[in-house]
């Protein structure tokens, strides 16, 4: 039976329904020049686990035909072998980083041989995990916190000529190439250490920020000299030539950070913070690398420093998504066909109701700070200007917009905003902090924002619903996680991953394409392996949608992806908890 490393000091399972066979590399080679010239479905005959010198190579998975998906192969080298530091690996935060860098070390080792081994369809083809600006926890390269033992999963062409095995093209990628990238990448006697300790020094001084925000009571840190600007609107790369940023002075905090960094830059405190400005001026770009600061970012993407309170949830309307039973009646009631709003279903939701489903959703997935954009928002549930309240009376208006929210929901439920803002100033007397871009620099101008809107006739508390609303009883709920057709566990479960757009799990369609925080395709493919497991292992009709979430998190935290099925999603990548809600209140 083929066994899978699990990480965090755990050893093995079974995975495999199927007997497969292993051995020594000698016997591998063997088993090689036995198949050359067969049909491709002999290569199945390999699966198993081969022990080379210096690591094990596990081949999990063998593609149908040389068109398919390509195979999936496992190298797992002992902890003594790899030889890295405990220092580099010992806390949760830097084993993820120097993880990170290791796959992206091996990926730079294999593009030099991709396709070097020629064939049909995909042949020759050797690739790991692509990774972005963001440094995430994936399964294609994971380390035991304990020993120090590398697993890294990797994607193979196993090479053809039309449907014909040609083993000698494959005995040159398993025996020339790939141990010399395994060599080059996951050892460290072949790496830069000064690099990996400045990697190591780099995570830790994130992680001090990220608890420095706690601590100040910061909803988000930009440091002095960030690159924002990206690359183009496809690429997430820093931009050539950008301005640097510049905290206003009076926004302005200094942290020493350990290994003798001492770095300054805009704390924005938590309470309601106000971004405007004209078009072009930087608005939107400020508020997306906030969106992006929950995650830690790779040296020189230019926001390594860009550090946000990590449960920040990006909130939008989301028109013709479906909501299930959400109470939304903080912001919507009295509809005119007396529907619900207390336990508020629809398979179309409007902008308003879909933004209002948004901000409940994400407080209930424990999300304390919330950003938004005019830009991306509904109108009715954003504002109410005088004009229209005088000709359209207040009993007539079912919905109780934002601009009337804002203040109780932080003052009565801890619960921050940032708003970018470029047409409307109703928010200027709601505002603790407002700031201006100008020509991607910020300037602070609450005062005078503040002293305006007083002179407009804006107060900061002039509306009834800034009393106390018992925002806690709006925000508590208790949704069940219910069970659909389709699930058990002798059912075959189809699933597939539309790039970052969104997952279907058999008939079950769910469009993430709002989700804006999702940031690579892999974290698609565990949410889809995570609805499959909730379905199958947790989905009784009793258990709610906060205790569901809660124990996959409490399992992703403890066993990482062991227990999902990998067989269907091979590639994953660590999504956060609010996403994890995100994806359950989009199932349809």
């Amino acid at each position: 039976m083929r066994e899978e490393y699990r990480p965090e000091g755990r050893r093995f399972r079974n995975t495999d329904r199927m007997k497969t066979q292993g051995g020594s590399s000698g016997e591998l080679r063997a088993q090689l020049e036995r198949i050359d010239h067969r049909g491709y479905p002999a290569y199945k005959d390999l699966r198993g686990n081969y022990q080379f010198s210096d690591y094990t190579l596990s081949i999990d998975h063998v593609q149908g035909d040389p068109f398919a998906s390509p195979s999936r192969v496992t190298v797992v080298i002992e902890g003594a072998k790899a030889g890295f530091p405990q220092e580099l690996y010992d806390t949760k935060w830097k084993r993820i980083a120097l993880q990170d860098e290791l796959l992206r070390t091996m990926g730079g080792q294999l593009e030099r041989y991709s396709f070097q081994v020629k064939g049909s369809g995909k042949s020759g083809l050797i690739a790991v995990s692509r990774c972005g600006q963001e440094i995430l926890e994936r399964s294609g390269c994971q380390m035991d916190s304990k020993t120090g033992t590398i697993v890294c999963r990797m994607e193979i062409g196993f090479p053809a000529n039309g449907r014909t095995i040609q083993a000698q093209g494959l005995e040159k990628i398993l025996f020339e190439f790939l141990p010399r990238c395994v060599k080059q990448a996951f050892y460290y006697a072949s790496l830069d250490g000064k690099k990996l300790q400045k990697i190591s020094e780099l995570a830790n001084q994130q992680q001090f920020i990220r608890e420095e925000l706690k601590r100040r009571k910061l909803a988000a840190f930009v440091a002095n000299g960030s690159i924002l600007p990206r690359e183009t609107g496809i690429s997430s790369r820093p931009m050539k030539q950008a301005i640097p940023f510049v905290s206003p002075k009076t926004l302005e905090v200094t942290m020493e950070l350990p290994h003798g960094k001492v770095i300054s830059g805009m704390g924005i405190p938590l309470g309601v913070t106000l971004i405007v400005g004209g078009g072009y001026h930087g608005k939107s770009t400020l508020l997306k690398a906030l969106e992006t600061g929950i995650y830690n970012h790779i040296a020189g993407d230019g926001r390594e420093y860009v550090i946000t309170d990590a449960s920040a949830m990006k909130i939008r309307a989301e028109d013709g998504r479906s909501i299930d039973q959400v109470n939304i009646s903080l912001f919507i009631k009295d509809l005119p066909n007396k529907k619900d709003t207390v336990s508020f279903s629809t398979q179309d939701a409007s902008g308003s109701t879909s933004q209002a489903a948004g901000v409940m959703e994400s407080i209930e997935a424990g999300s304390r700070v919330l950003l938004m954009d005019e830009d991306t928002s509904a109108t009715n549930f954003m504002i109410r200007d005088e004009l229209m309240q005088r000709v359209v009376q207040k009993e007539a208006e079912p919905i109780t917009p934002f601009v009337d929210r804002i203040r109780p929901l932080y003052e009565q439920g801890g619960i921050s905003t940032i708003l970018v803002a470029g047409s409307s100033g109703s928010y200027f007397a709601k505002a603790d902090v407002i700031l201006q871009m100008k020509n991607y620099e910020p300037v602070d101008i609450t005062e005078f924002a503040q002293k305006e809107a007083e002179k407009f006739g804006l107060q900061k508390n002039e509306t009834p619903e800034s009393s106390e609303i018992g925002i806690a009883d709006f925000i508590r709920q208790e949704r069940i996680l219910h069970p659909r057709k389709g699930f058990d566990k002798t059912d075959r479960v189809k699933t597939r991953t539309s790039g970052k757009d969104g997952i279907s799990v058999n008939h079950d369609e769910i469009d993430l394409r709002y989700v804006e925080q999702l940031v690579d395709h892999e974290q698609m493919n565990t949410l889809a392996s995570l609805y499959v497991y909730a379905q199958r292992q947790l989905a009784d009709g009793k258990m709610t949608l906060k205790e569901a979430v809660t124990r996959l998190q409490e399992k992703l935290e403890q066993q990482s992806f062991s227990f999902l099925d990998q067989e269907a999603a091979p590639n994953l990548a660590m999504p956060r908890k609010q996403e994890i809600y995100a994806m359950f209140n989009r199932a349809r």
